[in-house]
């Protein structure tokens, strides 16, 4: 099974509103083994990275100035991470993000990085087995005592390098983790109640999104809560990075 860890950092918060990514990491695992083998590039932009993006991943423009664009690298990546599962943290924002760097390209009929790839998100598989509490991956290395002693900046090689070390620490033990939680709960009694509902009470009107909607507000949700280092009160645990 070949599996690839991701991460990027980028100059902003939301695609939509026109950022990009600046940075792509990425580390192979091959049958839950660290290869060695890796991806990592820093790209040029063609735009100002925003103040707030800048201080959480320290990369300034004059950085980037001669560094190659998402363009020049994009065969190497596609080719990394062909056939692959990504397993990314909190992926809805990465995705999002490689998806409009893909839609860029001059060839645009390479589709989507989730219809190239399969892709796990490690945020809500942490919310499953430690509901209540927070998973920033920050609070997921002191919970399975992987070393980020040098993570005081984001970046996206690193935090790929740490996000393996969390997921093969989450994944060691995750069926007794599971049964664990449910044989508590049933001690505890905490069993969900049926919500009885009157027969003559009126349908509710359901406002259904469009697709482009939902990925719009995922994705907005999700690059406002990697940004605030997981404070978004819209999105339950605030855990997002």
């Amino acid at each position: 099974m070949r599996q690839v860890v991701l991460d990027t950092e980028t100059t902003g918060l939301s695609p939509l509103e026109g950022h990009r990514i600046i940075e792509i990491g990425a580390v192979e695992l091959l049958n839950r083994r660290l290869t060695g083998k890796h991806f990592h590039h820093y790209l040029q932009p063609d735009r100002q990275i925003d103040p707030g993006a800048e201080e959480v991943h320290g990369i300034s423009n004059e950085f980037l100035a001669d560094k190659p664009r998402f363009g020049d690298v994009a065969a190497e990546f596609l080719e990394f991470v062909a056939g692959a599962e990504l397993i990314i943290h909190n992926a809805a924002f990465d995705v999002g993000f490689l998806n409009a760097e893909l839609a860029r390209l001059e060839n645009g009929d390479v589709g989507r990085i989730d219809d190239i790839c399969t892709v796990l998100d490690t945020l809500p598989m942490a919310r499953r087995m430690h509901p209540g509490q927070r998973n920033t991956l920050d609070a997921l290395c002191r919970r399975y005592g992987v070393d980020n002693s040098g993570r005081s900046l984001h970046g996206a090689l690193l935090d790929a390098q740490i996000l393996a070390d969390v997921y093969l620490a989450m994944t060691g033990g995750q069926v007794t983790l599971l049964l664990g939680d449910e044989a508590n709960a049933a001690q505890e009694g905490n069993t969900v109640q049926p919500v009885r509902i009157r027969a003559d009470r009126p349908a509710l009107a359901v406002i259904t999104p469009t697709r482009e909607e939902l990925v719009a507000h995922i994705t907005r949700l999700a690059a406002i809560d990697k940004a605030s280092g997981g404070r978004c009160l819209w999105l339950a645990g605030g855990d997002a990075t």
